[in-house]
């Protein structure tokens, strides 16, 4: 079994209507989808491979061998222990943004605007298949975003994970990232192009996300499954540390502002009366940063506690 592949173009095409329909499936069923031919250049795609790599070279490498992950785990494997490493991923990560650009990496040349370039392109991109899920759903053009943005024209958050998981030598005692849904909204995944390790929970089981050179993946998080009312799932996703390879893993997300307000589109609760489930209070209406006030404690937890707690606020 493998997550479904979208040829993107296909939208501004005679096929507009079956790759829309595609899109709704990928969303409802699946909750992750790849995007090919998504608009954004192979040319930006190998600068940005390039720019992610040296920066990990050149200014985080070192940091991560000398950082208290990879002591646990040296600590671990002396004592000869049949324990695996809880409360802890094997992973080198920061954040990008518009917010802090003067933390953003200096050492490595062109890194600074090739992401900027990236983080346009991608923004562009992710408030287009916004609007795609706005049809879908049969909502009013820009309610998503306009939803994220609180109402105003820009107050949503778009950030950028960089991350790499180096080759672990015992990737049998940790994992590379723990299982978890996203808090926010949309996220936009360009991720190694050989080595995998995404794994994604599908029926009870974990599927691999498969490494598909220059694709983009995405996936919907909480905010998307409490606006559509249930319709479209945030899933549970996991990345497994590996021995060989070390993974790039570039992951943007189209979040609200935290003084949105979060809850099911009226639409969708209309529609979903008189049915078993996503009847009208399935999910609470909530401010999106008393969520995250919950989610940076429970973000390895089940998500459906996290609901209650903000309905209880």
């Amino acid at each position: 079994m493998a997550i479904p592949v979208i040829d993107f173009s296909k939208l501004s095409g005679e096929e507009r209507a079956k790759t829309m329909a595609q899109i709704a499936n990928g969303c409802e069923e699946w909750g992750f989808f790849q995007l090919v031919n998504h608009g954004i250049s192979e040319e930006l795609l190998e600068k940005v491979k390039k720019v992610a790599s040296e920066c990990f070279k050149l200014e985080r490498e070192e940091g991560f061998k000398n950082s208290t992950n990879v002591k646990l785990l040296n600590e671990l494997m002396e004592k000869k222990s049949s324990d695996r490493l809880e409360n802890v991923d094997w992973e080198d990560v920061f954040l990008l943004s518009d917010n802090n650009e003067n933390e953003w990496p200096s050492k490595t040349a062109e890194f600074k605007e090739t992401m900027k370039e990236y983080r346009a392109e991608l923004k562009k991109l992710a408030e287009n298949l916004m609007e795609i899920m706005d049809e879908n759903l049969g909502l009013p053009k820009g309610h998503i975003r306009k939803a994220f943005n609180g109402g105003e024209e820009a107050n949503a958050f778009f950030g950028t994970k960089v991350s790499h998981y180096p080759p672990c030598p015992n990737p049998e005692k940790v994992i590379g990232l723990r299982a978890h849904t996203d808090a926010g909204g949309v996220i936009l995944l360009f991720q190694d192009d050989k080595v995998g390790g995404l794994q994604i929970l599908k029926d009870g089981e974990w599927i691999d996300v498969q490494p598909l050179p220059n694709s983009i993946v995405i996936n919907t998080g909480d905010q998307i499954e409490v606006l559509s009312n249930g319709r479209y799932k945030s899933v549970w996703h996991r990345v497994l540390a590996t021995q060989d390879g070390n993974r790039r893993s570039i992951a943007s997300f189209y979040n609200p502002s935290l003084n949105a307000t979060i809850s099911p589109a009226p639409e969708l609760i209309e529609k979903a009366q008189g049915k078993e489930v996503n009847q009208e209070g399935a999910y609470p209406k909530f401010v999106f940063g008393d969520y995250m006030s919950v989610y940076v404690q429970q973000k390895f937890l089940p998500k459906e506690p996290r609901f209650q707690a903000v309905k209880a606020k």
